[in-house]
């Protein structure tokens, strides 16, 4: 396998999972200036077909660089990477109860419930592990003045250890790195637009069908390594999120 030309038969020898050598493939292919410049990168099926893969395989590593923020998809429009140059980090992410208080508002917990679950495929394709891995999962609903605004749905890692009677009060990654010394250093983000659910709808005391702002982010440890995946529900009428945007010299 080459830089040029990546997408070569994968050797079925054990080692890595072939999802992951499947990853490591697509991402040099990404790194090609053909792609890198906007163009479409081959299908599920070209991928599958080149690399000697089941398409499943080829569906599961695409996700993951998907989850990463390396790449995107569009339905009805194909896959690209995502420039390097758009991507920027948003003011304050790792505390929203500090950035909250910092603009003299108390942030409220409406409701907190924690459990273990299977991973799904979104979920596992953003934290690295097999489809089916028991994880974390932990629902918050958050707002001031008695009005819930959104919910926070937050998948983590095996390597997360959090204590059985946190009350998540403080700033969640204060709470992540005393407890299992996982630092967040950097963070992948998407948004979309979003119709509440029943489910929704009762967290956060809307109609079901409100205009809701969906963020889907994936935090990363010093070393790279994804420990969170979460899923952020804003009531959109009573939040703004500000994007603060630099750019960096040449």
């Amino acid at each position: 396998m080459t830089r040029d030309n990546p997408l070569v038969p994968l050797r079925h020898d054990g080692g890595l999972p072939l999802h992951r050598k499947a990853e490591e493939a697509i991402r040099r292919l990404a790194l090609s200036p053909a792609y890198t410049k906007g163009g479409l990168l081959p299908d599920e099926v070209t991928i599958a077909n080149r690399l000697g893969i089941s398409r499943g395989t080829a569906r599961v590593a695409i996700a993951r660089l998907v989850a990463e923020g390396r790449l995107e998809r569009r339905s009805g429009v194909g896959t690209r990477v995502v420039p390097r140059a758009t991507e920027s980090a948003i003011g304050a992410w790792r505390s929203f109860s500090r950035e909250m208080a910092r603009l003299g508002i108390q942030v409220q917990i409406f409701r907190l419930h924690r459990c273990e679950v299977p991973a799904t495929e979104t979920v596992a394709a953003a934290l690295r592990l097999e489809p089916g891995t028991i994880v974390q999962k932990l629902d918050r609903v958050r707002g001031w003045d008695r009005v819930p605004v959104l919910r926070t749905r937050s998948w983590f890692h095996p390597r997360v250890r959090l204590a059985k009677d946190e009350d998540f009060s403080r700033p969640l990654y204060d709470i992540v790195a005393d407890a299992s010394g996982l630092e967040a250093t950097r963070a992948s983000e998407a948004f979309a637009a979003e119709a509440a659910t029943a489910v929704l709808a009762k967290d956060l005391a809307v109609r079901t069908g409100s205009p809701l702002l969906l963020r889907r982010r994936t935090v990363f440890d010093a070393t790279g390594r994804p420990f969170e995946f979460s899923e952020v529900h804003y009531v959109s009428a009573r939040f703004t999120l500000t994007l603060d945007f630099k750019r960096e010299p040449t």
